[in-house]
């Protein structure tokens, strides 16, 4: 029988390491009634607006068709970002790495920094996924910005969601987009 393991072993070792985080102090996760259902209805998320950037283009690099998809590059080069709590410039050397789809759709993923008016720097990566309409318009861009804040002021960045709305912005004279317009706003 000692060659043989218990199936009851791993129900044991949960049981066991759950008594350790109670031990602890650590919280576990709450039971649920019978049917599974929650015990309360949920609240539902609102939002916070947290700032709005204005962030300058350079012109796009087109590496061309990949396996992935139409890949297109377009370096950020700078910008300022303001709101309630914090404010600053956009520093340049980010980029936005987009990637047309065969749906149609466009995946953007920026990734760059911001530098608060107080000296802090911040890194931002912002995805998102542009889809144009039934008609072919092109509704509104929603994105999900992460941070990557230094521990201080602006920590708590660090400790929430986000979803951002983006738009075109100016085009310079020779017609390609010299900038977007972007909203931040945290999920509560």
């Amino acid at each position: 029988m000692s060659g043989i393991r218990s199936r009851r072993a791993p129900a044991a070792g949960m049981i066991v390491a759950a008594a350790a985080a109670a031990a602890a102090g650590v919280p576990l996760l709450a039971a649920q009634p019978p049917g599974g259902a929650p015990a309360a209805t949920p609240v539902p998320p609102q939002l916070e607006f947290v700032f709005s950037e204005v962030v300058t283009l350079a012109p796009s690099i087109t590496p061309g068709a990949t396996f992935l998809g139409q890949r297109n590059i377009v370096p950020i080069t700078g910008g300022h970002f303001e709101g309630p709590k914090i404010r600053g410039t956009i520093l340049p050397g980010g980029w936005d790495w987009q990637l047309g789809r065969a749906d149609g759709c466009l995946h953007i993923k920026a990734d760059y920094f911001l530098k608060t008016d107080d000296g802090v720097v911040i890194n931002i990566l912002n995805q998102g996924v542009a889809c144009p309409g039934p008609n072919g318009e092109r509704p509104p861009v929603r994105t999900h910005p992460v941070f990557e804040a230094p521990r201080g002021k602006y920590e708590w960045l660090n400790q929430s969601a986000f979803i951002g709305t983006l738009e075109a912005g100016e085009n310079d004279a020779s017609g390609p987009l010299s900038a977007v317009h972007i909203r931040i706003y945290r999920v509560l």
